[in-house]
């Protein structure tokens, strides 16, 4: 038997593969080896975990104060593990303690993001207003904005390509307002081979662009949704959001749907298309 190091070795490896960024396979790995530690302590072994073995650690956390979201997230990582160990049944119907958790997803409104763009404008760094309007105008990942090459823009169409470690390669349209900032940026810069580069001509990292969003009191999650969100409000199909955005699950798009939805729409809805006659 392979021992539980080994496994989460290459477990990792396989978030990688399947184009986890590294800051998501980091959060893998401490929560992994946390649960290993109490099930060690349990004597018990990862690579054996059993469907009461997942509700029991679910409840040693709860019991330990932890919030609904925060167990919900590590029973996230626990799952994909699962998968990965292809025995995704033993996290099937695992009861978690219902909070206070807020189903609706946290994005900018449109007056939050004129706020947002007016103060990135008024700092007059063609980097980070062409970063902001990247992020925010095509929901791509941290992640893939950091990877982005020159080559991978084309001004001309007004497309950015995106490369997907799973060969699902995607080709997103270019707003007007970021064909124009990324020009001026290019301009400015005159980056040679990655595209978005620091003062020192190395390509950005992910913790650089985060630590600049973080002065404009946001992040890049939070652009990426307020982009899914705003083409859902405007009655975008799901299908073509969930191809715009990379999103290997359609459950995920649907999120931004729920979360707009009122009990009274429904309602509506059901009275449209039901009437009497039907």
């Amino acid at each position: 038997m392979q021992g539980s190091g080994t496994t989460i070795d290459q477990f990792l490896t396989w978030l990688e593969h399947e184009g986890k960024s590294s800051n998501t396979i980091s959060t893998y790995h401490q929560e992994l080896r946390k649960y290993e530690k109490w099930l060690q302590e349990n004597h018990r072994e990862l690579v054996d975990i059993t469907h009461c073995d997942v509700q029991e650690y679910i409840s040693f956390l709860e019991e330990k104060g932890k919030s609904p979201v925060t167990t919900d997230k590590i029973l996230g990582v626990i799952r994909t593990f699962s998968k990965f160990l292809k025995k995704p049944d033993i996290t099937f119907d695992i009861k978690i303690k219902q909070g206070t958790k807020k189903d609706e997803i946290e994005s900018l409104s449109k007056e939050e993001c004129e706020v947002l763009l007016r103060e990135v404008r008024e700092s007059a760094n063609e980097r980070n207003i062409a970063i902001v309007y990247m992020l925010l105008h095509t929901g791509i990942r941290v992640s893939e904005l950091c990877a982005l090459d020159i080559a991978d823009i084309d001004l001309e169409t007004k497309q950015v390509s995106i490369s997907d470690t799973h060969g699902a390669d995607r080709i997103i349209p270019l707003s007007e307002e970021v064909v124009q900032s990324l020009s001026d940026y290019m301009e400015a810069v005159q980056p040679q081979e990655a595209l978005f580069v620091s003062k020192t001509n190395e390509r950005l990292t992910e913790r650089s662009v985060q630590y600049m969003l973080k002065k404009y009191h946001t992040n890049a999650q939070k652009l990426r949704h307020t982009f899914c969100q705003h083409l859902i409000d405007q009655g975008v199909s799901l299908e073509i959001v969930s191809k715009l955005a990379g999103h290997r699950d359609n459950n995920v798009t649907k999120r931004y749907a729920k979360s707009r939805v009122s009990e009274t729409e429904f309602e509506h809805a059901i009275r449209r298309t039901f009437s009497k006659d039907c």
